[in-house]
């Protein structure tokens, strides 16, 4: 398999993540399970793994689209089962989406692209929760 990730202890409750592209990220559980609050926790990873993959994917999308983005980011809301394995059963992702001259369709049709085509880590978590989307544009 190329794409190999190793997770490695660091003492208490603390790992290091080692990604196949050679980056690295700790990871820790919180005070309450016996960590010390040393770095995100994985379930926060997988949240961020989505929102950094569907914004590539908008961006890219809005750029080939000749939209004059100038900033851009997703805030993510989420929901999660109350029993183990407490998955994740919803998510909300808002994107905001600052430039001049940016086309309302054009910021729709790139979110759907990314949520139901381009990005593989919302295709993988929507099996499992329900994923909606919005957005807003901002002048620049």
């Amino acid at each position: 398999m190329a794409n190999k990730a190793r997770v490695k202890w660091a003492g208490d409750m603390t790992f290091v993540g080692e990604s196949p592209s050679g980056h690295a990220v700790v990871m820790d559980a919180g005070i309450d399970n016996g960590g010390r609050n040393h770095g995100i926790r994985p379930m926060e990873m997988l949240l961020l793994g989505l929102g950094g993959c569907s914004s590539i994917d908008v961006l890219m999308i809005l750029k080939k689209a000749r939209q004059n983005v100038v900033d851009a980011w997703v805030e993510i809301d989420s929901e999660r089962a109350a029993e183990a394995p407490k998955y994740f059963t919803k998510i909300h992702m808002h994107f905001v989406i600052k430039g001049t001259d940016i086309d309302p369709r054009r910021v729709e049709h790139a979110i759907k692209l990314s949520k139901e085509k381009y990005c593989s880590a919302s295709v993988q978590l929507g099996a499992l929760a329900e994923i909606t989307t919005d957005y807003e544009i901002q002048a620049a």
